[in-house]
Parts: C-alpha cells; sequence; structure tokens
C-alpha cells in the first residue's frame, strides 16, 4: 500500500503499541471500511481538533458503546441495501472493551452483526492515569493497585476476553501481537472474509504506562508472547485450530524490562511473586500447547 490509512502527524507517545497496532489493522483492511472507536487514548491522540488522522470514515463513540454504534452502522448499510460497500471495525481499548463496553459488545456477539471488534489491549486505562482494567496483569503496579508494604500490586489475572467472545457463538476469536505484524495482517484479513461478529485482541504495549523505553515496545510485545504470558492463537467456532509455539523464555526476562513490574524485583518476597507469574505462563502453555516441537521434545527427553 502506497499510503497508510492511519496517518502520520497524531500524537501519540513515542513507541506507541496502539498506533501500530491501528496501522496494521487499517492497512490490512483497506480503504472499503467503516470504523467506530471508543473514547481513550486511540481516539483522543488521532482526533486532535481540527485534524484527523484517519483515512477512513470513524466514529467516535462513547467509551462504552463502540460495538453498539458499529452494530447500528451495519445494520444501516442492510437496510440500505449497501452490504457490500464497505466492512465494519468497532475498536477498543481493553478498558473500553472487558470492563466498560463489555455489555455493547456482548450484544452484538449474540445479535450476530457482520462486524470485526478489535481490542487494543495495553492492560490498563493508560488515557486517564493509568488505573487497572480488567485485562490489567497480575501483580502489575497501576495508579488504583499500587505495590507497596501490604501489596504486591493488581491482586487479579486477565480476564478471558477471547473466551467469553467465543462462548457468544462468535465464529473467529483470534489474538494477536504487534511483534508479529503479517500475522496481524493476515488476521484482519481472515477475519473480514468471514460472516458474523468477529474478536481481535492485540497486544499493544504502552511505553509510559508500562515503564518501558520506547525503543523497547517491540522487544517488550515479543518477550510478553515467548514467555507464554500472552498466548498467540486462533478459535473458530469455539475450538482453537491455530496456535504461535514458542522456545520457553522465563517471565523474569520480560517483566524486568518494565518499571511497572519493577517492585517485584526490589522487595523481599519478589521472588516468590515471580513464581507466581510463571506458574500463569505455564498455564497457558499447557492450556494452548504452546511449545513448538523441538521445546517438547527436549522437555520430554
Amino acid at each position: 500500500m502506497d499510503k497508510h490509512l492511519l496517518l502520520a502527524g497524531h500524537t501519540a507517545c513515542s513507541g506507541c503499541g496502539e498506533a501500530m497496532g491501528a496501522r496494521l489493522v487499517l492497512d490490512a483492511a483497506g480503504p472499503d471500511i467503516i470504523t467506530t472507536d471508543a473514547t481513550g487514548c486511540l481516539e483522543v491522540f488521532t482526533t486532535r481538533w481540527p485534524q484527523s488522522a484517519w483515512g477512513v470514515p470513524f466514529i467516535h463513540s462513547l467509551f462504552e458503546n463502540s460495538a453498539a454504534v458499529a452494530s447500528g452502522i451495519e445494520a444501516a448499510l442492510k437496510a440500505l441495501g449497501r452490504e457490500g460497500e464497505a466492512k465494519v471495525i468497532a475498536q477498543g481499548g481493553d478498558g473500553g472493551t472487558a470492563d466498560i463496553g463489555l455489555q455493547c459488545l456482548s450484544g452484538m456477539l449474540e445479535r450476530g452483526h457482520d462486524v470485526l471488534y478489535v481490542c487494543y489491549d495495553n492492560e490498563a486505562y493508560m488515557n486517564t492515569g493509568v488505573q487497572r482494567s480488567g485485562l490489567t496483569p497480575f501483580d502489575c503496579d497501576t495508579r488504583t493497585s499500587p505495590s507497596g508494604k501490604a501489596s504486591w500490586g493488581n491482586p487479579l489475572r486477565k480476564k478471558d476476553m477471547p473466551a467469553i467472545a467465543a462462548a457468544h457463538g462468535a465464529p473467529y476469536v483470534a489474538t494477536a501481537s504487534i511483534a508479529f505484524p503479517k500475522d496481524v495482517e493476515r488476521k484482519v484479513k481472515k477475519a473480514l472474509s468471514i460472516k458474523g461478529p468477529k474478536y481481535l485482541q492485540i497486544h499493544v504495549p504502552c511505553p509510559p504506562g508500562w515503564k518501558s523505553e520506547p525503543a523497547m515496545t517491540v522487544k517488550v510485545a515479543k518477550l510478553a508472547v515467548e514467555t507464554g504470558l500472552y498466548p498467540i492463537f486462533e478459535m473458530e467456532n469455539g475450538v482453537v485450530t491455530k496456535v504461535r509455539r514458542i522456545k520457553k523464555k522465563p517471565v523474569s526476562e520480560y517483566l524486568k524490562i518494565q518499571g511497572r513490574f519493577r517492585h517485584l524485583f526490589k522487595k523481599s518476597g519478589g521472588e516468590e511473586e515471580i513464581k507466581k507469574v510463571q506458574r500463569i505462563a505455564d498455564e497457558n502453555i499447557e492450556k494452548y500447547g504452546l511449545l513448538d516441537e523441538k521445546e517438547v521434545a527436549a522437555t520430554s527427553a
């Protein structure tokens, strides 16, 4: 493509994973789309009046109803006999998807709208000051789950949004990461080729919120996958059909390059907490069969 559909000149932070993710999604989808986007970082840094970074039709919804607005667009295209003219993509961050927007997303999935919903998962409410969301990782330090003498940070594990989407009967559900752009592109194209509601969750590191170096964004994203903390897979009609195999790396390699987990390496007892995070990764590896064949053979020997 000669021209990106998410245009230059937006005001995202240096190294913003969400900006990378949105550009990958739009370029893969092509110009014949209509997009909605919940209130959040992506909406704010792309639509500073009087400019817009969107090279396609774009509607800013409320924080909670990106999926509902997209459902209305899809229904309107049908009513006008124009449903073949454009694909509809709803977008939201992890807070606008897994928390505030969950009800509208559930309705979209239940009613069977022909919409692709994309969740840009940066694991907290970044636009409003790094507050915990339902997709914030275990033991992560946020403004609303701070680490300290009486706390290790967020006490809860990530909400399993792909499983929730699949439980609604969505024909296609997938996870992806900006560390693997060709995979994102393939999954967007595949999702848009399928009739009905689709859900794609993309891991998009946020340097300010994760307290990581902007130049390290892709490395951070890749380590999340390689440790098993962010499994990459596809589900069709509720069945896992494809996974990205990994050569297992310890979670400490991922955690230590982010300030949001710094306390795990400084406080007494941190080693035990890191072991808990490792168990989460190990459970993901076992659940989705993430180890590549050579790694499995070496482990079994």
